[in-house]
């Protein structure tokens, strides 16, 4: 048992920011919430670690691990389009050309920056259709080692034949059992398949029959640029929402990342079916997919979380460009507030991923999953501009201490049991492997 203590404490992301506040945790659970003087007075006998701001460790709502190994990979040619992008670079150059080892590698890369930047939850989706079957298993023994909390899946596809459509769904039938008997319950599984333009109607169908079955969400990637949607008009007569409600598989259970290009009627239906959302701030922008509607659909009631899509792993540059762009696309500065950017990156990524009631809040019964971030800053925090200046003026470099499930990951800026310089090179290594692969 401990105490960990803040100058100032997030304690419930969107409220006021506290001071002097401090949990007691005890078997990776948190025990109690109070005063630092308070509590301390009360266990006068536990050990304290000080922070300056105490808030939730941030929850990861979409990542590709993988996709370290193409960061800096040569290109014959500039891509054009989002359909340019898969299928002139990242199918045949990166998806394509995986395989365990390099996934494996890749996956310690991306936990490491992770954690080292305040990230303690997070859900990965691996398309790898040369890594089945077992590529989640090694995926899982990376993040279980690691001590962070991931929840893994196969980004399934009919794409690659059928033979690898089969195999993906059952690597996320195989991941969601492994998820049940694993390593102090901190890796878990779901249920994934890719797009509407990839995969067929039965298929689909029988991934969300999988999910219901095995108690899990459903992920896709939905609408990340126009491509989808026009594709879904051309051969079905209806955008790719209005396609899964006419299927019937529209639900909370159903995970859709990116929505970045969505029309009046999609945006209603994924609020009047309770459809959860994951966004991607950076990314759309990097690959040329548009700018999505995150505002509106938060007006709406529909739960959004925040997700870097392996572009960067850093929230705190993912909360910053959240907070920007949308204010850039409404001309509007008051759109899209800093403490509205941090629950997204908490209890909103928690909602998103069903983990709500676990992480993303410091409350008792919640794991102790949370972060210190020095507020070394040249104005002075208070009440009314701490979100301002985590948003604005802290990256991941100010994160000093990390907890996941009651376990020290970093400590004063230092990555527990993990040697960087090393993996560095074997990520290097590894991406020299794609690379010449591709």
């Amino acid at each position: 048992m401990s105490i960990v203590a803040g100058r100032w404490a997030i304690l419930e992301p969107g409220s006021e920011p506290v001071r002097d506040a401090a949990v007691r945790l005890d078997g990776g659970i948190i025990a109690e919430v109070g005063g630092r003087a308070e509590l301390v007075a009360r266990h006068p006998q536990l050990p304290v670690v000080d922070g300056d701001l105490l808030l939730p460790g941030f929850v990861n709502a979409h990542t590709h691990t993988y996709g370290v190994l193409a960061h800096g990979i040569p290109q014959a040619a500039a891509v054009t389009d989002f359909w340019s992008f898969l299928t002139d670079y990242w199918w045949p150059r990166v998806e394509d050309a995986l395989d365990q080892e390099m996934i494996a590698t890749a996956t310690e890369w991306a936990v490491a920056e992770m954690l080292r930047t305040g990230t303690t939850t997070f859900y990965d989706i691996l398309e790898a259709p040369r890594s089945l079957p077992a590529a989640l298993a090694a995926q899982a023994d990376v993040v279980e080692r690691m001590g962070a909390r991931g929840i893994l899946s196969f980004e399934a596809t009919e794409r690659a034949g059928a033979e690898v459509a089969r195999l993906g769904l059952a690597e996320n039938v195989t991941m969601v059992g492994r998820g049940r008997t694993g390593a102090a319950g901190l890796v878990t599984g779901a249920m994934c398949f890719h797009t509407t333009f990839t995969c067929s109607e039965r298929y689909i169908r029988e991934a969300f029959a999988l999910a219901d079955d095995l108690g899990v969400f459903c992920h896709a990637h939905v609408n990340e640029g126009t491509y989808e949607a026009e594709t879904a008009l051309a051969r079905h007569g209806l955008r790719t929402i209005e396609l899964y409600a006419d299927w019937g598989v529209l639900s909370d259970r159903f995970l859709a990342s990116q929505c970045v290009q969505l029309s009046g009627k999609e945006r209603e239906l994924l609020a009047q079916h309770d459809v959860r959302v994951s966004h991607m701030p950076l990314a759309n922008c990097e690959v040329g997919g548009g700018i999505a509607p995150m505002p509106e659909l938060l007006a709406a009631g529909v739960t959004v979380g925040l997700g870097s899509d392996g572009y960067l792993n850093d929230m705190f540059q993912v909360m910053r460009g959240a907070f920007l762009i949308h204010k850039g696309r409404l001309c509007d500065p008051q759109v899209m507030p800093a403490r509205t950017v941090v629950s997204m990156a908490t209890t909103g990524g928690a909602r998103a991923l069903g983990l709500d009631g676990t992480v993303g809040r410091l409350a008792v019964g919640f794991a102790a999953d949370l972060q210190l971030v020095d507020l070394s800053l040249p104005t002075a925090p208070t009440a009314h501009n701490l979100y301002e200046q985590l948003v604005l003026w802290r990256s991941g470099t100010d994160v000093t201490d990390v907890m996941v499930a009651g376990s020290w990951r970093v400590r004063k800026r230092e990555l527990l049991g993990v040697d960087l310089a090393r993996l560095r090179a074997r990520v290097q290594e590894q991406a020299e492997r794609l690379w010449t692969t591709a």
